[in-house]
């Protein structure tokens, strides 16, 4: 059997055995109760597939197909699987509990409003708020992971006869705007063919709106979505605007009046000089060939918030509120805002002082029907991995279908109530069986350097604030080959919006955990059964080993 060796001192080293992972007890029962006679026959792992993993649609040819794929193994049998193979399988990319290939299945057929977007905040930023440098390769990024809408800060350059996009007000550099429209064209529907997105936070004069039209027309040509009207009744759908570009942002005239905002998400930049003066001739001649390129339309009405929340039968709109406004509306008008986000967009974006492109809580906005919750997709963290998990969703098309009681109105035109009781809808028990390797993807020292890693895993839902459950696994101590088989249970009021969240950590005596680990998942997309989780690293790529063994099982409620 293998060693490791941890240097203590210069005369002294801690020897540790390694051992091979070997069948947990869940494995074992399963594999005696559909392979009686010790070997499991095509028609064995067809019945296990079925009964056991819940999948009800497994046919004999995809199970030959599993078969296929261990023949390359030394332990493979040709009469039929052992159970060391039979293991293996279960630790393979043919069992994941959220296998990656899965198909766009919700109905793409309805108005923009009713999904939600996978959408990016300052996308073009490379670090924090207010220092880091500007560049197309987070727009990059951001798009080959599936996000649909990508922000652009729209701003003169010193010499005011060219635009820049950049974080006004801050240290931030710049980057040239053609270059981020060749990127988005280039990169734009590699990870999904469903519409992109554009919203351009502008402040620019009618001239370098004029320049900006022709930058767009120029780029996209014929991917470019553009409106007959200038105001529509409802949204086109994801299926009709397939490899196609939208922008959005506020109408020029708002400028041309005197009522130009300044970013929603700067921090106390003052408005633009060049904003207030009257427009001569030239530049209004100039408005129009900018404004038909809006295909959503952005801004807030006068007054407060119910006006800032009417729905306008006649046309439909894109409101943005920052995550504080938000918060705060929620308190007093949570059904006005269900009401508007059926019809209309609201978009969500960080509060000013997240000068460290942190996130927020995204159920508030998921809950209240809000499309586009925007996110620094630049950092990592709890938050982050949530949005990457809600986006596995459909595919990982970018949208997702939202749950029908947010678009749904009862017999007398009332919508649902955010802030009302909830009633359990499922209960699903996960138990965590094992991990393995760490040992593969990480050298031996990297968790503690005398001895090997002692692990634990914290387990939870991420989701409505009823829904949000968090379970920590003991520790296991310097094992590279963690065994818990310890067993939870989650009771869910609202799956379509919990994400299955998981995070495996090494136990530090002297500080905080080491990271070893993290994977979020849609809990409507789960399957059921014995499944391996793969696990990812905090800026949300895969492992290549690392990864956990799950036992997962849903009830209803009635059941238990």
């Amino acid at each position: 059997m293998p060693k490791q060796n941890f240097k203590v001192c210069w005369c002294w080293r801690r020897i540790f055995k390694t051992r091979v992972v070997e069948p947990p007890r869940d494995v074992v029962i399963a594999f005696q109760r559909f392979a009686p006679n010790g070997t499991m026959t095509v028609d064995d792992l067809l019945k296990f597939l079925i009964e056991h993993q819940g999948e009800k649609n497994a046919t004999k040819e995809g199970a030959q197909a599993i078969f296929d794929s261990l023949k390359h193994l030394n332990i493979f049998h040709r009469r039929g699987l052992h159970l060391e193979a039979f293991f293996r399988y279960l630790l393979g990319d043919n069992n994941l509990v959220h296998p990656p290939s899965s198909q766009v299945h919700h109905d793409m057929n309805a108005p923009l409003s009713h999904y939600f977007l996978f959408t990016g905040h300052n996308s073009y930023l490379t670090g924090n708020q207010v220092s880091s440098s500007s560049s197309v390769e987070p727009i990059k990024d951001a798009l080959l992971r599936g996000v649909r809408v990508i922000e652009l800060d729209l701003w003169p350059n010193s010499k005011e006869n060219d635009v820049e996009v950049r974080h006004g007000g801050t240290l931030t550099s710049p980057v040239d705007l053609p270059n981020c429209l060749q990127t988005i064209k280039e990169n734009a529907f590699l990870a999904s063919e469903y519409p992109v997105v554009i919203t351009f936070e502008d402040h620019l004069n009618a001239n370098l709106q004029k320049l900006v039209a022709k930058m767009v027309i120029d780029t996209f040509g014929d991917m470019l979505y553009r409106t007959v009207a200038e105001n529509i009744e409802q949204f086109p759908s994801p299926e009709s605007l397939k490899k196609m570009i939208l922008i959005s942002t506020k109408p020029p005239k708002e400028y041309l009046q005197g009522n130009a905002q300044v970013s929603e998400s700067e921090m106390g930049t003052k408005r633009p000089s060049y904003l207030e003066h009257v427009p001569d001739e030239d530049e209004e001649k100039a408005v129009p060939q900018y404004r038909q390129l809006i295909a959503i339309h952005a801004g807030k009405l006068k007054g407060g918030l119910d006006n800032w929340l009417s729905d306008d039968p006649k046309k439909v709109r894109r409101l943005s509120l920052s995550e504080q406004e938000l918060e705060n509306a929620t308190k007093t008008h949570g059904t006005k805002i269900v009401r508007f986000t059926q019809r209309n967009l609201l978009r969500v974006f960080p509060k000013g002082t997240r000068v460290d492109s942190s996130n927020y809580n995204p159920f508030v906005g998921w809950m209240h029907g809000a499309q586009m919750v925007a996110f620094n997709m630049q950092g990592h963290g709890k938050h982050l991995w949530i949005m990457h998990g809600m986006f596995k969703a459909n595919g990982g098309c970018g949208y997702v279908k939202k749950p029908d009681f947010l678009l749904q109105r009862g017999p007398n035109d009332e919508v649902f109530d955010p802030s009302a009781p909830l009633h359990i809808k499922t209960v699903m028990r996960v138990k965590v069986i094992l991990g393995e390797g760490w040992h593969q993807d990480f050298h031996h020292t990297a968790f503690d350097r005398y001895s090997p890693p002692d692990f634990y895993t914290r387990i939870g839902i991420a989701g409505v604030p009823e829904d949000k459950d968090v379970k920590q696994t003991s520790i296991i101590e310097d094992e590279w080959l963690p065994v818990w088989e310890e067993e939870y249970e989650f009771q869910i009021r609202v799956p379509e919006l919990a994400v299955l969240r998981i995070q495996v950590l090494e136990y530090d005596t002297a500080g905080r955990p080491d990271f070893g680990g993290q994977a979020c998942f849609p809990v409507t997309e789960l399957r059921s059964g014995i499944r391996n989780v793969p696990l990812f690293d905090k800026k949300g790529d895969k492992y290549k080993h690392v990864r956990l063994l799950l036992s997962i099982n849903f009830e209803r409620p009635y059941d238990l």
